[in-house]
Parts: C-alpha cells; sequence; structure tokens
C-alpha cells in the first residue's frame, strides 16, 4: 500500500506573521481536548507539510478553516486561493462563517467568488460531557437563527463540515433530516474520547443514528487521545467500527495536521490507516483513501 493515492480530506495551513490566528499562542493557550499545544505554535506552510509527509503518494489536499480572525472569515480563503494559484496545493477548502450571525449571506455570497470553497464549517455550542445538558439553545444545532442561516448552505451549493462532540449527533440528526440536500460531514470520528467500555458503546450507538441519514458522511481524524501516543492498537477499533457504521463509500481518512501532531507524526497516522486497512479490498482502501474525499469536496 506504499505508493496508494491519497486524497488528505482535513488539515491546515496557518503563517503566524499575518496575525490571524490569536490562539496560537504559546503562552496564552485556550482550553484544548489534546492538552498543551505549543508545539503547533509555529508557521506550517506547503513545504512543511510536503516534508512531514514525504513517505506518501499525497496527490491532493483537503484544507479546513483554522479559527482565523472571526472578523475577516473570507480573508483565510482569499489567501489559500493565492497558495493554490502559486503552487497547486491545497485543491479544496472548507471556509469559516457564523450561521447566527447577521451577515451570514454575505459571507457565504463572498466564499463562492473563490474557485476552491466546497464547504462551511461552523463549530456549534455543545456541553462538556454527556451529563451536561444545554439549556439555552443560542449557538447550538437547535438554535432556530443557526439554523436559518444553515438553510443558506443549499442556495450556496456548499457542504456543512460538523466538529461536535458524539453526544449531540442526535440533534445533528435532526438536521441532516430538515436539510436532506445539504451533505454533512462529520469531523474527527465523532470526538471518541472517552475509550471506556461505556463511552465507546454510546459513542456508536450516536454514530449509528447519525449514519442512517443519507446525507451524512464521516472524517476518520483527530482520534488521539490525549497523554498518549497514537497506535493501531489504541485507534483499531474506532477505525473499523466507524467503517463498518458508514460503509466505506462515506468514510474519509485525514492528517488533521499540524494539530494531531500533538500527539502523533504524520507516518505514525497514515501507516496505522494502512496497516489497519491492509486485509481490505483494493477497491475499499480506494474509498478510503482516494475516492470518497474526490466525491465529497471535488478538489482540483
Amino acid at each position: 500500500m506504499k505508493d496508494i493515492p491519497i486524497i488528505d480530506a482535513h488539515h491546515h495551513f496557518w503563517d503566524l506573521s499575518l496575525k490571524k490566528n490569536p490562539w496560537l499562542d504559546p503562552k496564552n493557550q485556550i482550553p484544548f481536548r489534546y492538552g498543551d499545544y505549543g508545539s503547533i505554535c509555529k508557521n506550517f506552510l506547503i513545504s512543511d507539510y510536503k516534508e512531514v509527509s514525504k513517505k506518501h503518494n499525497i496527490v491532493k489536499t483537503i484544507h479546513m478553516e483554522t479559527e482565523w480572525d472571526t472578523s475577516d472569515p473570507v480573508g483565510e480563503t482569499k489567501w489559500l486561493q493565492q497558495l493554490f494559484d502559486a503552487s497547486g496545493f491545497p485543491n479544496a477548502l472548507v471556509g469559516q462563517a457564523w450561521f447566527d450571525r447577521d451577515d451570514i449571506e454575505e459571507v457565504l455570497k463572498a466564499h463562492k467568488q473563490f474557485p476552491l470553497i466546497r464547504s462551511i464549517r461552523h463549530k456549534p455550542k455543545s456541553s462538556p460531557s454527556p451529563k451536561v445538558q444545554l439549556l439555552n439553545p443560542k449557538g447550538t444545532l437547535n438554535d432556530p437563527i443557526f439554523r436559518q442561516g444553515y438553510s443558506l448552505l443549499k442556495k450556496y451549493k456548499l457542504s456543512f463540515d460538523l466538529q461536535t462532540p458524539w453526544w449531540h449527533l442526535k440533534d445533528a440528526s435532526k438536521l441532516a433530516r430538515d436539510f436532506p440536500d445539504t451533505p454533512i460531514i462529520l469531523n474527527h470520528t465523532g470526538l471518541p474520547a472517552d475509550r471506556s467500555k461505556k463511552g465507546l458503546d454510546d459513542w456508536k450507538t450516536h454514530l449509528e443514528e447519525f449514519a442512517k441519514e443519507p446525507n451524512t458522511a464521516v472524517k476518520i481524524s483527530g482520534i488521539c487521545v490525549p497523554n498518549k501516543k497514537w497506535t493501531v492498537d489504541l485507534n483499531k477499533e474506532i477505525i473499523l467500527d466507524t467503517i463498518k457504521i458508514f460503509g466505506f463509500e462515506r468514510c474519509m481518512f485525514a492528517s488533521n495536521f499540524p494539530v494531531d501532531s500533538v500527539l502523533a507524526s504524520f507516518d505514525q497516522i497514515f501507516d496505522g490507516f494502512k496497516s489497519i486497512t491492509s486485509k481490505m479490498s483494493s477497491n475499499h482502501i480506494n474509498h478510503l483513501f482516494y475516492q470518497n474525499a474526490i466525491k465529497y469536496y471535488n478538489p482540483v
């Protein structure tokens, strides 16, 4: 599997000289699910990506928004389009927009001026654990204002990249049913950080409900566990269960680099993906590593 073509379905670039990512300050870190992320508070650009991924046949990539300055959400898309025009990378973009802002339609219209834009990510408000119920819907998947802004994705032919913990997937399932023409691509496998038996059972139950909706898909990425290295033994069950639940035609592999470099090397992640799927058919492997990213993101 060494030379199989790969589309990395979720990664980031950032140039700290632009001063557009204030969260990437090693001395003023925000709460983060992996803990201390000081190691990634430095530039990560095309040359850096190509260096860490050089052992793999990365043919295209999908860039995910990086929580760029929210006062200029389209600025990141413009910058990335310029990178592509100069270098041929990245090959499709997921942009930032906030569905509950008054200017949401203007932002979506501005994103669509750039040929690489394919999807939008707005991280909805979430509870810190499945035991905590959010009483105020503002900013959540159930927020009427959020849903009104979300409804515009169909008009602009954009998908939705959803990052939320698995205990909010019931609400995500309802969103998928209510807006069946808008694809929802679940980021980071629903964030299965709790690897206890109950944690994994509950994660699977919610993932199965979400996967019942035909307009849903999933990116297998971002599955590092705090204070643990990425290993096949740690993540094999997560990966195989996700593929079983969604089917090989709705799953995509991704690095989440450089974020996941906090706990894993690029090689550990993609060698792990390859090892876990090595006994699958070539057709299944092609879909997981390449074809599904073509279907959902149409990279150039």
